[in-house]
This record gives structure tokens, C-alpha cells and sequence, in this order.
């Protein structure tokens, strides 16, 4: 599932995020949701969340829901 649908993300799942400098490289990065940062239902570039160790990005790809 990608990450553009805020209904599909819910703190405490797992996704993989590009952050800010990596959007040109693509680069993800694995984490844990703590906190949604984006206010809109949906969003083109992926959802913006802040995982549990502090690292702010959008989300690419969602691997679990519980």
C-alpha cells in the first residue's frame, strides 16, 4: 500500500518514509509512526509523519496495519 491516503496510517505502524534530503536519491527509511503531520485527507507525495525516533518524511510504502 502506498502512503497517500491518510485513513490508511495510524500511529504505531510500520512504513518505510523518504526524508527531506533523500528526495532525490529516493533513499527510505524504516520506522514506526508516532505522530501525523499531515492535515489534508490525501496528499500526491505521500502522507508527512514524524516516527518514533524524531526523523520527519513521507510516507512511501505502509507494511503493517496493527
Amino acid at each position: 500500500m502506498d502512503g497517500q491516503n491518510r485513513k490508511d496510517i495510524t500511529p504505531g505502524i510500520t512504513v518505510d518514509i523518504v526524508l527531506k534530503e533523500d528526495q532525490r536519491t529516493g533513499r527510505l527509511t524504516r520506522g514506526i509512526v508516532r505522530d501525523i503531520l499531515t492535515k489534508s485527507p490525501n496528499h500526491p507525495h505521500g502522507i508527512k509523519v514524524r516516527l518514533t525516533d524524531g526523523q520527519v518524511g513521507r510516507v512511501k510504502k505502509i507494511h503493517s496495519e496493527n
